[in-house]
C-alpha cells in the first residue's frame, strides 16, 4: 500500500502519521505542492497537511489542488484533511471558507455531535475533549457531509463525507517539532492572539500522546478494507 502526503511548508508535515503508516508497513510519498506540484495519483490514502496560507488565494496551484482533492473524494478515496487540508476538503465539495471570529491556537477543547455516537472512529471518543490547533479560518459543512465535532469558535471542527475521508481543523499528528516550528514560522499569530511559544508548548506536549493515539486508529481504521 502506498500513502500520498500533500504540504503546503515544510514544517508542517505528517508527523504521528508517518509513524503511523511505517507501523503497517505502508510507503508514504510527500509531495510539496506549491513547490513540486501534484503528484501523478492520490495512492491508497491521500492526506493534506495545514499551511499558513488561505484556500482563497488566487495562486494557480491552489485551484488545481482542489480539483486534485476533489477527484479523489469523488472516486470514495480514502482522505485525511488536516487544517489547510480539511479547508480544502470543504471548498472542493463546496463550501465557502471564511475567516473566524478568533485565531485558535494552541489546546482547545472540541466536543462531539450527536451524529459523531455513529462513526466508527469519533465514537470511541469523549464527548469534549481538547485538540491542537492554529488556523484564523472556518467553514461551514459541506453539502452531503456529516459533522463530527465543533467548538465556540469554529462550530465546525470535524467533518466526514461518505464512510472514509475525514476532514480536520485541528491537528492529531502533530509532533512536539512541529510545534517549535510553528511557533517560530508562524510568530505573528502569536502576537495577535496574545500568546508565547512557551505557553502554547508547555499546554500541548502533555496532550500529544492521546492525539497521538487517536491519530493511530484513524490511520488504521482507513486502511481496513471494507471501512
Amino acid at each position: 500500500m502506498r500513502a500520498v502526503c500533500l504540504q503546503h511548508v515544510p514544517f508542517e508535515g505528517p508527523g504521528a502519521f508517518a509513524t503511523a503508516l511505517a507501523d503497517r508497513g505502508v510507503a508514504l510519498e510527500r509531495a510539496l505542492v506549491p513547490k513540486d506540484g501534484l503528484p501523478n495519483d492520490a495512492g491508497d490514502l491521500l492526506i493534506v497537511m495545514g499551511g499558513p496560507m488561505s484556500v482563497n488565494d488566487s495562486d494557480n496551484w491552489i485551484a488545481e489542488e482542489t480539483a486534485f482533492i476533489r477527484a479523489a473524494l469523488l472516486s470514495g478515496q480514502p482522505v485525511i484533511g488536516v487544517c489547510l487540508g480539511s479547508q480544502f476538503m470543504a471548498k472542493a465539495l463546496g463550501a465557502t471558507i471564511r475567516p473566524g471570529k478568533a485565531l485558535e491556537i494552541g489546546m482547545t477543547s472540541v466536543r462531539l455531535t450527536p451524529e459523531a455516537q455513529h462513526d466508527q472512529v469519533f465514537k470511541t471518543l469523549p464527548d469534549s475533549f481538547d485538540v491542537f490547533e492554529w488556523h484564523g479560518e472556518i467553514f461551514d459543512l459541506p453539502q452531503g457531509c456529516v459533522p463530527l465535532a465543533g467548538s465556540t469558535v469554529a462550530p465546525l471542527q470535524a467533518f466526514r463525507y461518505g464512510s472514509r475521508a475525514y476532514g480536520l481543523l485541528f491537528h492529531l499528528e502533530v509532533e512536539q517539532a512541529g510545534i517549535d516550528a510553528l511557533c517560530r514560522e508562524c510568530a505573528v499569530d502569536l502576537t495577535k492572539a496574545s500568546l508565547t511559544a512557551q505557553q502554547v508548548q508547555a499546554a500541548a506536549i502533555p496532550h500529544l500522546p492521546t492525539l497521538h493515539q487517536f491519530a493511530d486508529r484513524l490511520i488504521g481504521h482507513l486502511l481496513t478494507p471494507g471501512r
